[in-house]
């Protein structure tokens, strides 16, 4: 039994070897993540012939390199979750933490828990793809987050209570009607310098131009509220400029989007739980991919419940002596992007209740509303059901698939 462990940083890593009772092998030594120092790692290790584990902390991107080589090379690689080791890591009175310490604790982290089953995290090609392309599309919206802000500030500077009349950003399309609005009509007194009639006609021709549908009421509803507007800011060049550039910077991270979610539903679409994933309720061509890259294959996962507890939905039970803990919250030790992924779907799922009424999901998530839940309550509570049915069905037409 020889446990390696690797404490990891950026561009190089702290590896330690020990045996049980401590016998050390290879003191704290620093290696770089390049093949010429790696191959020499693995040359000196080739000279043991007992069983050999390396473990090593999920550190975001910067333990890939590492791991995928030694994986290559045909070696044991345990990938362990930090807030797992932390806790391992803080027995002592004194809590030093250097990396030739930490390499060592997770040397020994190895030895005690030697014989625990760890699952092949190795996955295909596409599902590494489309997982690099949820993790950028999340990270993208985050942004879109922020420049939505930024133009909404001037907008209630410009003309104050446009906001909200006009459809937002259409994930299906990647049109946004109401930023192109703004940068043709970026302050309110380009709107009611017309009359209201003027102002209708020249709103047809911009939208006949642009490809969005027109409304006579729509285009009055515009023009009363510019008219009835307090700018704060001065009709200028200036402020037309910063205006344009916010809503320029806006559109692309929009079209960046729009291009990140096409690829994923042309990736999700070689795989052979697409449809299935496709036909649950709730989910549609934003979503499922999303999902889809998420999760992964759901066998890795040994249970419905490891799902659930993977999406950080789970109430984690508590008891001692007498008491037993029933009032409990979600653990949210998971997957952030799963529990938003869960607010979309049940989202999506109480907007068309009348289409769903034989959704097993539906029908749970109206119950709990009918016994008093709070509206997150019943809907996480049915993002849990939807989650178990997703198991089940993924898991069986990925079976039958390789069959």
């Amino acid at each position: 039994m020889i446990s390696v462990g690797v404490d990891v940083s950026k561009g190089k890593s702290t590896i330690c070897m020990i045996k049980p009772y401590g016998e050390v092998l290879l003191k704290p030594k620093e290696y770089s993540h390049t093949k010429t120092e790696l191959k020499a790692f693995t040359d000196y290790l080739k000279g043991f012939k007992e069983e050999v584990h390396i473990i090593m902390e999920a550190t975001g991107s910067y333990h890939l390199p590492i791991g995928a080589f030694l994986k290559e090379q045909g070696y044991s690689v345990r990938i362990i979750n930090p807030l797992e080791m932390k806790r391992y890591r803080c027995q002592g009175i004194r809590n030093p933490k250097t990396d030739r310490i930490d390499a060592m604790i997770i040397a020994q982290y190895g030895i005690d828990f030697w014989y625990r089953p760890v699952t092949d995290s190795r996955t295909e090609d596409k599902r590494e793809e489309l997982k690099m392309l949820g993790m950028q599309y999340f990270s993208m919206m985050k942004s879109r987050q922020d420049r939505c802000l930024a133009l909404m500030n001037l907008m209630d500077r410009t003309m104050p209570g446009i906001s909200g009349i006009l459809d937002d950003f259409n994930k299906n399309t990647g049109k946004d009607k109401q930023s192109d609005f703004v940068y043709e009509f970026c302050h309110a007194d380009m709107i009611i310098k017309y009359s209201k009639k003027k102002f209708c006609e020249r709103y047809r021709n911009w939208t006949t131009k642009k490809g969005y549908a027109f409304s006579e009421e729509e285009a009055g509803q515009l023009f009363l509220t510019a008219k009835d507007s307090i700018p704060t800011l001065k009709m200028s060049e200036n402020t037309v400029m910063v205006v344009r550039d916010a809503v320029k910077i806006l559109q692309e991270v929009n079209a960046s989007l729009y291009d990140i979610l096409n690829h994923m539903n042309e990736i999700a679409k070689q795989l052979p739980e697409y449809e299935t994933v496709m036909s649950m309720k709730g989910v549609g061509r934003s979503i499922g991919p999303r999902l889809m890259a998420e999760i992964g294959d759901p066998r890795r996962f040994h249970s419905a419940k490891a799902l659930i507890a993977y999406a950080g939905i789970d109430a984690p039970p508590y008891q001692s002596g007498q008491f037993t803990g029933t009032d409990r919250h979600m653990s949210k030790r998971g997957s952030r992007v799963m529990r938003k992924l869960g607010f979309e779907v049940m989202d999506s799922v109480n907007k068309h209740q009348s289409l769903y009424v034989d959704d097993p999901v539906c029908i749970y998530f109206l119950k709990k509303r009918a016994e008093g839940k709070h509206y997150l309550s019943a809907m996480y509570a049915a993002y849990n059901k939807f989650l178990r049915i997703y198991h089940s069905r993924v898991s069986a037409a990925l079976n039958e698939a390789e069959a």
